[in-house]
Parts: C-alpha cells; sequence; structure tokens
C-alpha cells in the first residue's frame, strides 16, 4: 500500500519577482501566481485526491483554494518556508551586503548555522519537513494526497526522496505552481515526477538565470 503526494510550490509572488526572502513573512500572489494557481487548478481537474494541505501563509493557502476547488484545505504551520531570521525581507543582494556571514552560510548550505532574529538551522528544517511528510504518508495509506507549500520545503522533500546530500548545491528545479509527484511504500520514498510546468504559460525558480 503506497500514499501518493502531489506537492505543488505556491504561485508567484511579488517578492519572488524581486528575489526577495520570504520565510515567515506573509505575501500574497500577485496577479500572475492567481493565473498560476487557476491553470494548476485546471491541470488537475479530474484527479481525485484524498485530503488537501497548505502551509498557512497566505501564498500557499490561497495557491490551494485554488487548486482544490469545494474542497477546504486544512491548514498545517509545519508546512510553511524555512524561518530565515533577520534575512527575511531582504534581497539576496540586500542580504549579501548586509549580513555577509548570514548571507554566506545561506549561499553554502551551512547546515547548523541558525540565522539572527530567531531563524532555523537546515537541520531544524529538515526535521521539521520529514516529520511532516512521514506523518501525511502514514495518515494516508493508500491514499492520493495534494500538499501545497514552499520552494525550501520543496528542495527537502526532494533530497529525501532521492538520497541528495543535505549541504550539496541544488542542482534541480522548484518552479512556481509545478506538479511535484512523489509515493511512500514498504520500500520507503520514490520520486514519480518532478517539476511538471507543461500547464503554465511561466514558472519563476530561485536559481539564477532561470
Amino acid at each position: 500500500m503506497t500514499t501518493t503526494l502531489c506537492l505543488v510550490r505556491h504561485g508567484e509572488t511579488p517578492w519572488n519577482v524581486d528575489r526577495r526572502l520570504q520565510g515567515h513573512l506573509d505575501v500574497p500572489l500577485n496577479d500572475h501566481g492567481r493565473i498560476q494557481a487557476r491553470a494548476t487548478g485546471a491541470m488537475l481537474n479530474g484527479k481525485h485526491f484524498d485530503a488537501v494541505y497548505s502551509s498557512d501563509l497566505a501564498r500557499a493557502l490561497e495557491t490551494a483554494r485554488s487548486i482544490a476547488g469545494d474542497t477546504v484545505p486544512t491548514a498545517l504551520p509545519a508546512l510553511r518556508e524555512r524561518h530565515y531570521g533577520s534575512l527575511q525581507g531582504l534581497t539576496y543582494e540586500e542580504a549579501k551586503q548586509r549580513l555577509p556571514e548570514a548571507y554566506a552560510a545561506f549561499e553554502a548550505r551551512n547546515p547548523s548555522y541558525a540565522f539572527p532574529g530567531g531563524g532555523e538551522t537546515l537541520l531544524a528544517f529538515r526535521s521539521r519537513v520529514e516529520s511532516t511528510l512521514h506523518s501525511l504518508a502514514q495518515r494516508h495509506v493508500g491514499q492520493q494526497v495534494l500538499v501545497v507549500t514552499h520552494g525550501g520545503v520543496l528542495d527537502i522533500v526532494h533530497r529525501l526522496v532521492t538520497g541528495k546530500s543535505l549541504e550539496s548545491p541544488r542542482d534541480f528545479k522548484i518552479p512556481n505552481a509545478a506538479l511535484n509527484w512523489v509515493e511512500h511504500g514498504p520500500e520507503g520514498w520514490a520520486l514519480i515526477a518532478w517539476a511538471e510546468t507543461m500547464h503554465l504559460p511561466a514558472s519563476r525558480d530561485e536559481l539564477p538565470n532561470s
């Protein structure tokens, strides 16, 4: 008996366009993000989901509601983006200039570095994401579940299912509103499909030149 998860990153926000670190700050979708959310909903129309979960932050919840139609998403704070502490609200360039030590740790994916201002270490973030994912898989054995969340969460998910190390540079895409399919069964986690964007007019990723 396997659990199938369709994981979706929220639609585009104004801060995605500005390349600004959002973290736990509550930033709404922009108009393009709403178009993306509707397109994802249309792409998944006819797919049956036994449950719908979302981060409780507005950009994810709005995306989830647009996709889920009449199904009310269950909001889970555990599905939030990583807390970036004092880096939150800054563009990548501003963070590099104002908080060079914290930004260097961010770029290097230092697993034990806690951002000033109450930020999470990468290790703590991974623990939060992985325990939440395992909990959902165990709660919905034999079912198909929709999860709407954030780019950092999906980074952890991809590494969990592929065995890629936490510290290694990201070499896979996480576009806004793309479809990412994984499953959990007796053999553990498996990747089904990743970063499906055929339904989207355009989608953005934090990776350079994306």
